[in-house]
């Protein structure tokens, strides 16, 4: 019998050399070995890690390159042999110990394409669970788990589909937003790769609770291995009678798509997506309406996350009170935690809100790659607050974050150390919104361009008191007066940077 050997497929791997070593075990194995592509454990330093199945678990070694192949072959690696790059059984790894993967816990372990190896791992026993079960009785299940939207807003995600559920319409949709824009983020795009299923589950579970009968994946185009990967799972969950005109012979119906977006930013705003979805040009909308009352195609519609989606497969199988344990307050659950930047341990790390920057940066991150010490963080995206080292203690929970002016939004953070220009971030924070504007506002068109002036006047020393006093009513207007988040979260930034950073903005003349 084959020994299976696992290599990742997932972008981060392939982007330094998964599919070469996949090659190189192939050739140089021959038929001792079955060489299975997975998806990415998430320690993206030790990219490309490869286990093998042995009776004591899978051995992990990493990073392999495809030069190492004859050598780790010749130590032994078919049994787990010994050899410099083993790094022991996988799953007691201290980055992967102390996680709690609930919506990750299939990724890096399955084959993302086969639905049976899914259905090994603990898959569609929520759709199941919820065949059995009414609308109501579902849309009771995921908000009494008080899951959030794990997109950043963090709207409650069972409010949302209660609303859908309530209105009377003859069509209603369930729509993903997978337009993952923000800088130092890719924990949609790894689920995507390594457990598409999941979120093709949770989507469908979505239908059956609101009676929507099609789906849609709005996937930006920067991911063409998710969305090759979507489809595949998309039509092997057809073929196996979880999608379609009966699911498991319930006489429920529900389809499922992938769409692709253009590369708009700004299409990860809810509305935009819509926009989008319908053929026009990424352009926010005003509300109300809200869209689970008028959405797509003017139909009440879900527009949910990809992590939101994925996690309701755990909620159904294993209920509310299982998943409310997870977590504080009324932020409740797992957060998938995307490490970025100057870290010495970039990755994902999934854990119950409540855990403290400190302990993700140095316990999971490792401190900074350069060796100096960290000076700040950006966590949710560009337009996410700056948060400096004299914070670090704060739990990661949306409650503790809004409380010093941050929030966690899609989960990313970003490293800086104390390199780095504060001033420079601050400016960069406008200048993003002015490309990444769809201009339908005049706060956010306007004023995202007057921003770069202001700081660049007052960066060049030109009345810098007024130029201070016209960058904060400029943040102010802009808070207060646009449309959607991008506007309405760009000053952030830099409302932070000023506060925590102000020596940065000292006058230096022109540059």
């Amino acid at each position: 019998m084959a020994i299976k050997i696992y290599v990742p497929k997932d972008a981060t791997a392939c982007s330094v050399g998964a599919d070469e070593v996949a090659t190189a075990l192939a050739a140089r194995a021959g038929g001792r070995a079955e060489i299975v592509r997975t998806g990415s454990r998430g320690l993206f330093w030790l990219e490309p890690l490869i286990e093998v199945a042995t009776p004591a678990g899978r051995i992990g070694y990493g990073p392999v390159g495809a030069a190492d192949v004859p050598a780790l072959l010749a130590a032994g690696l078919l049994e787990g042999a010994a050899h410099p790059l083993r790094l022991g059984v996988v799953d007691e790894h201290p980055y992967l110990k102390s996680q709690q993967r609930l919506t990750f816990a299939r990724v890096g372990i399955v084959d993302p394409a086969s639905v049976a190896d899914y259905v090994a791992h603990g898959g569609y026993r929520g759709l199941e669970r919820a065949l059995a079960m009414s609308p109501a009785e579902v849309v009771k299940e995921v908000a009494d788990s008080g899951l959030r939207g794990r997109g950043g807003a963090a709207f409650p995600t069972g409010i949302k589909w209660k609303t859908v559920l309530d209105q009377a319409a003859p069509q209603k949709y369930v729509t993903c937003n997978a337009d993952e824009g923000d800088s130092g983020t890719f924990a949609d795009r790894m689920l995507m790769e390594g457990d598409p299923l999941s979120l093709v589950e949770g989507m469908t579970i979505a239908g059956l609770a609101v009676g929507a009968t099609q789906g849609y994946i709005y996937c930006r185009v920067e991911y063409p291995e998710s969305i090759a990967a979507l489809r595949t799972a998309i039509a092997a969950a057809h073929a196996a009678g979880y999608l379609g005109a009966s699911i498991r012979g319930s006489g429920r119906r529900f389809e499922l798509g992938v769409r692709v977006g253009a590369g708009a930013y700004i299409c990860g705003e809810e509305t935009s997506m819509l926009e989008s979805l319908e053929g026009r040009r990424g352009e926010v909308r005003v509300r109300p309406p809200l869209p689970a009352i008028k959405g797509l195609f003017g139909a009440p519609t879900i527009v949910n996350n990809v992590i939101s989606l994925a996690t309701v497969p755990v909620i159904l199988e294993r209920g509310a009170e299982y998943y409310k344990q997870f977590g504080v307050g009324r932020s409740l659950g797992t957060i998938p935690l995307q490490l970025a930047g100057n870290l010495k341990r970039g990755g994902l790390v999934e854990r119950a809100f409540g855990v403290t920057l400190r302990e993700v940066l140095e316990d999971y991150g490792g401190g900074s790659v350069s060796g100096r010490p960290l000076r700040a963080v950006q966590i949710g995206g560009p337009l996410g607050a700056y948060v400096p080292a004299s914070q670090f203690d704060t739990p990661l929970d949306y409650e503790s974050l809004a409380a010093i002016g941050a929030m966690l939004g899609h989960g990313g953070i970003v490293a800086f150390d104390d390199t780095v220009d504060m001033a420079r971030m601050a400016r960069y924070a406008f200048e993003f919104c002015a490309i990444e504007s769809c201009g339908k506002c005049t706060p956010c068109r306007i004023g995202s361009s007057r921003g770069v002036n202001v700081i660049d006047n007052l960066l060049a020393g030109a009345q810098p008191a007024e130029q201070r006093r016209l960058l904060e009513e400029l943040c102010e207007t802009m808070i207060q007066g646009s449309l959607c988040g991008l506007g309405g979260m760009a000053p952030f930034p830099v409302q932070s940077a000023l506060k925590h950073f102000p020596e940065d903005f000292a006058p230096r003349g022109r540059h």
